[in-house]
């Protein structure tokens, strides 16, 4: 077993699509006749979720018809966020192939398959030509992956000169043992959370500028709050929900996610950096 492996089990569940279709009606939504807003608590797997996209896409610079890759894609919330509300055609990978079955399908609902791809593969080795992309992002995605120095340079590779690289990530603001599990981790085991001065450090040696960031932990304590002043008196999530995703144990997850980023220990954090050399 190899630590992608276990990464890509944590989150295999093995009825994912049935299950959103079967909350997507429970919602009172038909699954045959979809708008990508209305996937939107489910298929946006990170913290704050599509108010979280809509608000860090900006600071991508993106244009209409740019090559956006989407590393850690998911179910492809944000790809066809990105793709639908800014032009992009974009190109999502991730390693887990339910994920990437789960994410193809959506997507064919939705009729955007001229717009949004999906390919299965590791961070750390894509299958893609070097200089591909002019822009690509990474959403709640490094805290899988231990060598962030080598997957920096695989980004390097696939991006022109010149091109934006988003990173909204989990990071580590103070230290402290963190309870577990947490929606991207079982354990340690394949939990690999560094801190915000470690990514620009290794982002550095890779080639990059960086043009922006911030923590987000006043953010996210503040989703946290209204999350809790939404629960409905029956304890009982709503039909559709980052819980679908989750599957197993998602209330134990978020309760020690809460418990983390209130002990100060974790954040999201915003990283944009720039890749050097002209477009």
């Amino acid at each position: 077993m190899t630590v992608e492996t276990d990464v890509a089990g944590h989150y295999t569940e093995g009825t994912l699509e049935r299950r959103i279709l079967a909350a997507l009606r429970q919602s009172g939504k038909d699954p045959n006749r979809l708008e990508p807003e209305d996937l939107a608590p489910v298929d946006e797997f990170h913290h704050g979720g599509r108010a979280a996209t809509a608000a860090f896409a900006p600071r991508l610079d993106l244009r209409p018809g740019m090559q956006l890759l989407e590393i850690g894609a998911g179910i492809g919330g944000p790809a066809r966020y990105f793709a639908r509300h800014h032009g992009c055609q974009v190109t999502g990978i991730d390693l887990t192939e339910e994920f990437v079955a789960v994410a193809r399908a959506l997507t064919s609902r939705l009729g955007m398959d001229g717009q949004v791809r999906f390919e299965q593969g590791s961070a750390l080795a894509m299958p893609f030509a070097a200089a591909s992309f002019d822009v690509a992002t990474l959403l709640h995605v490094g805290m899988n992956i231990a060598d962030k120095a080598r997957l920096f340079s695989e980004v390097r590779r696939v991006l022109k000169p010149g091109a934006r690289f988003g990173i909204y990530d989990q990071m580590r603001e103070a230290a402290g043992d963190l309870a577990f599990p947490v929606p991207w981790a079982t354990d340690l085991g394949t939990s690999f959370v560094e801190t915000a001065a470690t990514y620009k450090r290794l982002l550095a040696e890779a080639g990059f500028e960086i043009v922006w960031e911030r923590s987000c932990r006043d953010d996210a304590l503040a989703s946290f709050n209204r999350q809790t002043q939404a629960q409905p008196r029956s304890g009982a999530p709503p039909s559709l929900g980052g819980h679908v995703t989750m599957g197993a144990r998602a209330a134990e997850k978020v309760a020690n996610h809460r418990s983390n980023t209130e002990r100060g220990l974790l954040a999201p954090n915003e990283i944009v950096a720039r890749l050097s050399g002209t477009p």
